[in-house]
């Protein structure tokens, strides 16, 4: 049987909509039947073909790995999950058995696959994936929201890997990630939390999810800034999201002595840092990768529930059929999440 999905179909820019072989999931997978899928950072990418994809795709490859759907079928060994119940998935397949994987910290794992990335992702009308990875979903979630789980775990982890209650925040950079740590950021209890990048439209979006003040660094003074929100010693947690060296550079510069950094942006090369300065600030640092397998996914289902709203986010919908005109969109920077829906068009 043949399914429609988006694939990297050769080593050059762009995406194809293609007829694949459905995936027959093995005794120890669920089978899921595509919903809703969002378009991340990673699948523009692969798109583009830049130096990253280039590196760890190999067309042909199905991509895509923010998604939810519901069982279609599972394997003769699992027992934890029934057709058609409402699910979502973690991206990074590991391997089980390495000392992290053994620790519970599977998000270190040395062996990770990512779905969409080194094997078939979820831009399809079906999705394969180890019944481990499968996460069930609260019915009542709205749908659009879940499809972004995966993103919304990146922004979790990275806020919550210290303390925010009463703290001022600064976040260097406004892509989704970002603007959805910003409103986590305000939803757990944080003072001040300011944002900056060089994109207007996207800064506007962080205001709007939760953010106190945002600063275009290419117009405004972050120091002019902090002084509105009545911070005196600098930022107690800083989250970067950018992978822009002078953004990290900002970030250091005005941390409090003391402070914290949550790393999660990738730089794409060697950055140069005052290490003085970070060592003389007594600043800690922790590079962020992915989500806590799997404590992130009980975390952000409960925010979810408890009032997080990140509806604003989404700002396109498109039938999985025009997915040109969303990537297109996507590709200028002037968007938040951008939803594919995988059932019949209108």
């Amino acid at each position: 049987m043949m399914m429609d999905a988006l694939a990297k179909t050769k080593a050059a820019p762009g995406l194809e909509l293609v007829r694949v072989p459905k995936p027959v999931p093995k005794e120890d997978e669920v089978l899921i039947k595509i919903r809703k899928t969002a378009i991340c950072g990673t699948d523009l990418h692969i798109y583009h073909w830049d130096g990253w994809s280039q590196k760890h795709v190999e067309p042909p490859r199905v991509i895509g790995h923010e998604y939810v759907g519901e069982i279609a079928e599972v394997g003769s060994r699992v027992k934890s999950f029934k057709v058609g119940q409402r699910v979502s998935g973690e991206g990074h397949i590991v391997c089980g058995h390495c000392r992290n994987c053994r620790a519970g910290n599977g998000q270190w794992c040395h062996e990770t696959k990512g779905v969409g990335v080194n094997r078939d992702g979820a831009f399809a009308e079906y999705l394969c994936i180890p019944a481990s990875n499968c996460i069930p979903i609260n019915p009542d979630l709205d749908e659009e929201i879940v499809s972004f789980f995966d993103a919304l775990g990146n922004a979790t982890h990275t806020a919550l890997m210290f303390d925010l209650v009463g703290e001022d925040i600064l976040i260097t950079g406004a892509g989704p990630i970002g603007i959805m740590a910003a409103a986590i950021c305000r939803h757990t209890g944080a003072r001040n939390v300011i944002i900056t990048d060089i994109n207007d439209y996207r800064l506007d979006l962080a205001r709007k999810l939760g953010a106190t003040a945002t600063v275009n660094v290419t117009k405004q003074d972050l120091a002019e800034v902090m002084k509105t929100g009545r911070m005196v010693e600098g930022f107690d947690v800083g989250l970067e999201m950018s992978g822009a060296p002078t953004a990290l550079d900002q970030m250091i510069t005005n941390m409090r002595n003391g402070g914290k950094i949550a790393l999660l942006g990738l730089f794409g090369k060697t950055a140069q840092l005052d290490m003085d300065k970070i060592i003389l600030k007594g600043l800690g640092m922790q590079g962020i990768y992915g989500r806590r397998m799997y404590e992130t996914w009980y975390k952000m289902s409960a925010m979810v529930e408890s009032g997080l709203n990140l509806s604003e986010l989404i700002t396109h919908r498109f039938h999985y059929s025009e997915f040109q005109q969303a990537f297109d969109i996507m590709s200028t920077g002037n968007s938040g999440k951008i939803i594919l829906d995988w059932g019949k068009k209108a």
